[in-house]
């Protein structure tokens, strides 16, 4: 008789319910039964487009999630049901699936509904998505297990899939669900995601990698036999119940070290771990533990800097063992891991052996702690996804320390966090505040990175408020998204005061301020938010001034008009313009304070001429031929002020600069200060000539009335024996 897609189907979740028999009560087996019928009858032998079996992959969800997560009869309906549940056009709600099952099914399916409708297909959407699976985290740790636990199964068959399709399920695997794995302490399950990944995000060197690690397993033998026996040897003689095995580097950590140390396959030294994994009793184990290191540093020269306690300060997601790098046979370093029986089933399985060995308590203290510093930074609404994203993967890579309150309490802080970090892991206002304080009695600054060990004592100021450089050197999430959220509400405020600036400007132009007006000033700025225009020109980075020309007002300006926009009254009252106000009236003796000769140019009486209104310098008179022209015409069109010279015959000196050039001879210097002495009646400021084979070039800083004058002055010097060019140098 041939066998039928729902044979096969009831044979699989036949075969599951015999292997999950002894992580599930004999009591709740009709109601899982019942969640299969329900499967059958609403999905029946219906296939995805890879030819799998729908309630196939709903039955391997559900091995998954009981055998390797540890989860139990609730969370094993809701795999079986999670895809019957999610399509659109499904017969039962929600309040069907609670009053037919249980409330802590319908949670589940709830939350792997909301997670199933984000879409992932770029990786701004993706970091979003980021954050949303995370808050249905924060609310049932079990449906972020169960994702995972699908998402496994969907690597584990990728090879059915399309290309595109494989890449996108694998960028999902490697940027969320392989780091969450791996932060809820499932190193097996992250690992695998992670090696499927590089299969198909770099399938070559995951090849590569593949092929030199088939071509050293011999040698890799050998070496491991002859590292282990002298330990076995030792640990039997001493009493110990023990076993040990070698453990190869995941194919991604191999891949990973090679391209953080530019190495190739050859060069990664410690491509395995030796594991001694003690039968120890539970008072015995950390005693034991230290014992076999003993043991193990006794025949092998250690490193100290590669010693990793975290028996005495285990990890925040449970994880236990001491680890400690050895010199081996022929001088290779191998990384050695000691822990009890208890210790590898956490490391290996994560929550599932913490609810084996805490009760079906999920998790304990440091899955509860850890979720509640989560739900604390997603209720920031101004945290940027990508930032999260970006610190949560950090975080969870990195090493931890320990540090004490004054009162001898212990926090745990991330490796490089500094006092402002534990600051900030105190309590919020403590860190907006803080300037400083103590570490083990000695002053230290904000940036001080603690160390294990270390009692920190921080000092307040209410005066002192969150700095933007000081992103530059926190490295706790918890520190960073509430600088973030206090910098936000600053350039709230900021914005608010820009706003009401460029509102009385507009006023003042008799000009209408709209959204059109916003929309054309944002696309010139390159902005994209009003806010951010509005805090630009709070804080000065965006001139109101520039602003009225980027709008392009038609009617011409006078001179007085655009200052009066930028002096105060009192100011303006001391200048003087022509009739019509267009140009700003320049006295050859200069006694007004308001404006002052630009020395980059040193305009003399009968120059062309122009205002620039500076910032903190008054308005500044400088030659139409000035060098600087150009660059203030092109940036700062709008601080540009016409201006003129008063007609007068009265005197006044102005200083300018000749250049001279020509032939050197015995009496040169004579005769140019004869020149501008005598003949021409110049008062000389200085001289500075240079004579070099037979040639000379000369600076003269001469003080002369007008233009005319200098120029009577420069046809003088170019009729001097020698003298080649003279030239009116702008310094």
């Amino acid at each position: 008789m041939e066998t039928t897609g729902l044979d096969r189907i009831r044979e699989s979740f036949r075969a599951l319910m015999t292997e999950c028999s002894p992580q599930i009560p004999e009591a709740d087996y009709p109601l899982i039964r019942q969640a299969m019928d329900q499967g059958l009858q609403t999905v029946g032998d219906a296939q995805w487009e890879n030819g799998e079996y729908i309630l196939h992959h709903s039955i391997s969800v559900g091995r998954i999630a009981v055998l390797e997560l540890g989860l139990s009869t609730d969370s094993l309906i809701a795999c079986l049901l999670h895809n019957v549940f999610d399509k659109s056009e499904h017969p039962f709600s929600a309040a069907d699936i609670k009053k037919d099952y249980r409330a802590g099914v319908s949670e589940i399916l709830d939350g792997i509904t909301k997670i199933n409708s984000l879409n992932t297909e770029n990786i701004a959407v993706q970091s979003e998505n980021f954050r949303r699976l995370m808050m249905a985290l924060s609310g049932d740790v079990r449906v972020i297990l169960i994702k995972i636990a699908d998402q496994l199964q969907d690597m584990r068959n990728l090879e059915k899939l399309p290309p595109a399709l494989q890449q996108r399920i694998s960028i999902d695997s490697w940027h969320l669900y392989a780091p969450l794995a791996h932060r809820l302490g499932l190193y097996k399950i992250n690992s695998e995601l992670l090696d499927l990944s590089l299969k198909y995000l770099h399938p070559e060197e995951f090849r590569l990698i593949v092929e030199k690690l088939q071509e050293t397993t011999v040698e890799r033998a050998n070496f491991v036999s002859a590292f282990v026996k002298p330990i076995e040897k030792k640990l039997k003689s001493r009493g110990f119940d023990f076993e040990m095995k070698a453990r190869t580097k995941s194919i991604y950590s191999i891949w990973n070290k090679m391209k953080k140390q530019e190495v190739d396959f050859h060069e990664v030294y410690d491509l395995f771990a030796i594991r001694v994994i003690l039968h120890s009793k539970p008072e015995n184990e950390k005693a034991e533990c230290w014992q076999v290191f003993s043991v193990v540093t006794e025949e092998y020269l250690s490193n100290p800097e590669r010693l990793r306690d975290w028996i005495t300060f285990p990890k925040s997601n449970g994880y236990e063992s001491l680890h400690t790098t050895v010199l081996g046979p022929d001088k290779k370093w191998v990384e050695v891991q000691i822990r009890t029986r208890r210790m590898d089933d956490v490391a290996e399985n994560g929550l599932a052996a913490h609810w084996r060995y805490k009760e079906g308590k999920a998790g304990g203290k440091e899955l509860d702690d850890w979720l509640k510093n989560i739900r604390e930074i997603l209720e920031n609404p101004q945290l940027s996804p990508a930032d999260f994203i970006e610190d949560f993967k950090v975080n969870i890579y990195d090493d931890e320390i320990f540090v004490f309150t004054p009162k001898g309490d212990l926090i745990k802080l991330r490796a490089g966090a500094t006092l402002l970090d534990f600051a900030y892991e105190i309590h919020s206002h403590i860190g907006d505040h803080c300037v400083g304080g103590k570490v083990n009695g000695k002053l230290v600054t904000l940036k001080y990175r603690l160390k294990n060990g270390d009692q920190p004592l921080v000092e307040t100021s209410n005066s002192q408020k969150p700095k933007l450089d000081w992103l530059d050197f926190v490295v706790t999430t918890k520190a960073k998204s509430r600088i973030k959220a206090s910098l936000n509400e600053e350039q709230k405020h900021e914005a608010e005061n820009g706003k009401e600036i460029l509102r009385r400007k507009f006023k003042n132009w008799k000009i209408e301020l709209n959204d059109q007006v916003i929309r054309d000033l944002l696309k010139h700025y390159k902005l994209k938010l009003a806010t951010e225009l509005y805090f630009q020109i709070s804080v000065g980075k965006i001139d109101p001034l520039g602003i009225k020309e980027v709008i392009k007002v038609q009617e011409e300006e006078s001179s007085k008009e655009r200052l009066s926009e930028i002096l105060a009254p009192s100011e303006l009252k001391e200048l003087t313009f022509d009739s019509g106000d267009d140009y700003l009236v320049i006295d050859n003796d200069l006694k007004n304070v308001i404006y002052k000769l630009a020395a980059c140019c040193n305009p003399i009486f009968g120059d062309d001429i122009f205002g620039f209104v500076t910032i903190r310098e008054g308005i500044k008179i400088h030659r139409v031929s000035c060098p600087n022209a150009k660059q203030m015409i092109d940036r700062y069109p709008y601080r540009l002020i016409k201006a003129k010279w008063r007609s007068t015959d009265k005197r006044n000196s102005f200083q300018a600069t000749v250049r001279v050039a020509g032939s050197d001879r015995n009496g040169m210097v004579n005769d140019l200060t004869n020149i501008i002495g005598k003949e021409v009646g110049v008062k000389m400021r200085s001289i500075n000539i240079n004579s070099e084979n037979g040639s000379f070039e000369g600076i003269l800083r001469v003080f002369v009335n007008d233009t005319h004058h200098l120029d009577f002055l420069m046809q003088k010097l170019k009729n001097i024996k020698g003298v080649d060019s003279v030239t009116r140098s702008d310094v």
